[in-house]
Order: C-alpha cells, then sequence, then structure tokens
C-alpha cells in the first residue's frame, strides 16, 4: 500500500460497505439493513455481517457514509414462468401496469425477470450482488425454495399469490377461495345440477383455493362435486380438460373455468361439441380480463383486480424498504361476480 496518494487516502478511508458484503457472504442492501436494524434480517446473515463488521473494524462513521449510496433504486419483478407463457397472458400485463404505476415518480427501476426453477441459482446470484433492494415474485409453484432463499440473503420480498410450503415471507393475493364459491353459487342458482370445474395447477394456490370454493358452493347445495379436470393457465389445456369432462359425463349443464385464458379453450370444445352455451351449458371464468369481455359469448367471470394487485405488492415492498413499522404480512383483496351473457 505504500504507492497510495493522499487523494486515495481521502476517497477510501477504511473498509468500505462492498468489502463488508463481500467477506459475510451477502448484498450491500443486507449489511445496510443490519446496520439500521431493520427486520426481515435472517439470524444468519445478521451474524455474518456483524463478524465481517468486526474483522475489518468497520465504523458507525464508515457505514453511515456508505450507506448514503448503497442503495441501488432498483427492484425486481420475477416471474417464475415461461417467457411465452408470461407475454400470452392477460393477467401478467395486469401485474405489471400496477407494478409500474405504483413506481411512478419514485426515482425507482423495474427489472422484469422471467426465471425457471431450475434457473434460479444464477438468479440468486445477481440478486445477491447488491443490483436490486427488493424483490416481487409472482407464479410461484409448490414449495418454491426461492422465497425463503431469497429471504436469508436478506433481501426484502413480497410474493403475488399465497405461497405454498414453509415461506415465511409477506404476500398478497386475491380472495381465490369467495371467488369460486360465489362462481358455483351463481350456477347453482342458475337451477344447474351437473356443474364441473376446470381447476387450475394444484401446485399453484389460486388453482388449489378456486377449487375448494366451488366445492363448498355444491356441497351446500348437496350436489356431488366429482366433475373435476385440471388444467394450466392455457387454452390448449382448457381444451383438452374441457373433453374429458364430457367425456366422462355428457350431461354436464354447468362449469366453472379457474381462469378466463382457460375458459376460451373450453367454449371451443362445447360448440364443436354441438352444445349451446348458456342454453345447455352455463360457462363462468375467472379473472375478468379482456378475454372475457371478448369472448363468444362474452363470458361471465370472477373479477380480480390485477393491476391492484401488482400495486399492492409494490406498496407492501416500498414500506419495508422505508422501514415502516406494522405492515401486514399478507393482504387479500376482494373478488366478485361480473355476469355477461355465459352463464
Amino acid at each position: 500500500m505504500s504507492g497510495m496518494t493522499e487523494i486515495d487516502r481521502q476517497r477510501r478511508p477504511g473498509p468500505r460497505i462492498e468489502e463488508v458484503a463481500r467477506l459475510a457472504g451477502v448484498s450491500k442492501s443486507t449489511v445496510s439493513r443490519v446496520i439500521n436494524d431493520e427486520q426481515y434480517v435472517s439470524a444468519r446473515a445478521r451474524d455474518a455481517v456483524h463478524a465481517a463488521i468486526t474483522r475489518l473494524k468497520y465504523s458507525p462513521n464508515q457505514a453511515a457514509r456508505s450507506l448514503a449510496g448503497s442503495r441501488a433504486n432498483a427492484i425486481a419483478l420475477i416471474v417464475s414462468e415461461q417467457g411465452s407463457r408470461v407475454l400470452g397472458d392477460p393477467f401478467f400485463a395486469g401485474v405489471l401496469r400496477g407494478v409500474h404505476a405504483e413506481l411512478a415518480g419514485r426515482h425507482v427501476q423495474l427489472l422484469l425477470m422471467l426465471s425457471r426453477p431450475e434457473d434460479h441459482d444464477d438468479l440468486v446470484t445477481y440478486l445477491a450482488g447488491g443490483h436490486v433492494d427488493g424483490a416481487l415474485l409472482v407464479s410461484l409453484h409448490g414449495d418454491d425454495p426461492l422465497p425463503n432463499r431469497l429471504h436469508e440473503l436478506g433481501i426484502p420480498v413480497v410474493v403475488g399469490g399465497r405461497p405454498l410450503g414453509t415461506a415465511s415471507v409477506p404476500f398478497v393475493d386475491s380472495d381465490n377461495f369467495t371467488g369460486g364459491l360465489d362462481a358455483a353459487r351463481h350456477l347453482v342458482s342458475l337451477g344447474r345440477n351437473r356443474i364441473a370445474t376446470v381447476a387450475g395447477p394444484r401446485d399453484m394456490a389460486a388453482g388449489q383455493d378456486r377449487l375448494s370454493g366451488w366445492r363448498r358452493g355444491l356441497g351446500e347445495a348437496k350436489l356431488a362435486v366429482d366433475l373435476v379436470a385440471e388444467a394450466d393457465f392455457t387454452p390448449e389445456s382448457g381444451a383438452r380438460a374441457m373433453a374429458e369432462l364430457l367425456d366422462r359425463d355428457p350431461d354436464i349443464d354447468g362449469v366453472f373455468v379457474a381462469a378466463d385464458i382457460i375458459a376460451l379453450g373450453a367454449l371451443q370444445v362445447l360448440r364443436a361439441r354441438g352444445r349451446r352455451v348458456p342454453e345447455d351449458v352455463a360457462v363462468i371464468g375467472f379473472d375478468d380480463s379482456l378475454l372475457a369481455s371478448t369472448a363468444t359469448p362474452p363470458l361471465t367471470t370472477v373479477r380480480q383486480d390485477v393491476e391492484q394487485l401488482g400495486r399492492t405488492m409494490t406498496w407492501r415492498l416500498l414500506g419495508e424498504l422505508a422501514g415502516e413499522d406494522s405492515l401486514p404480512p399478507s393482504l387479500l383483496l376482494p373478488t366478485s361476480l361480473v355476469r355477461r351473457a355465459s352463464a
């Protein structure tokens, strides 16, 4: 270090926050949160940061100077799906609109990242490098470890949709159970008594909760709940599921479909099989996306405010980044039935 100039000494009076982060094996934003004694930092990360601070003799004054420039002023929106699915589904566009609207005027950059579980290692490495201050996660499947991995690194996370498994992170979701219940009750009120459902994926809370609501609604009316077929969020899978249900029982007179995009495929099969909608089979979707109002016939559906979902997730994350107290660990947004021609 004998070649260090006086200017270098003034610019670099001691260890920097980057060195603390590197030694502790965490991101710069995690070091910042530990120094500020903020929440959502794992005990392991906190201990590692304190050990690094002690070893490097990193003083509070140095910490205060470094913290002024430690924020990345960026958050990531991580969608755990293939790109082709994301670009073709209005749900993701709605979430993105909401996130963008909530960030307006805040001088915070948004990184949109598409990541399948097999790519998570690279994603975690990137996020741990201090490129973002926090992350929004959407469309998780099963017991995805990503939320907990980021949480343990001290990266604030908010999940869109109730996480399955043991994720101890905040989330925002729509009231999918009540939406499914309202759909089933409406079909019952129309006098339908062989009511099927094309359920969403069982490895997602939205699929499970909408199915549970449908079962509850039919159970109230003492109707059988045996006509269930599963689909993912594509029209093709909706067509396959609807064909399977009609093969099992040609007398189906009502069907609740777990998403409008799935219902497009179901409507196609009903037309091909000569079933009139709603005269022969009443159909209800879920989302109230543009797909519902432009379907043939226009689709009765359960509305969830997807844009508000994106806004609320972002509000919750920004509140945590700002150190707000008493933030709710989870938020449930209401749904409502929108009646059109199909039921």
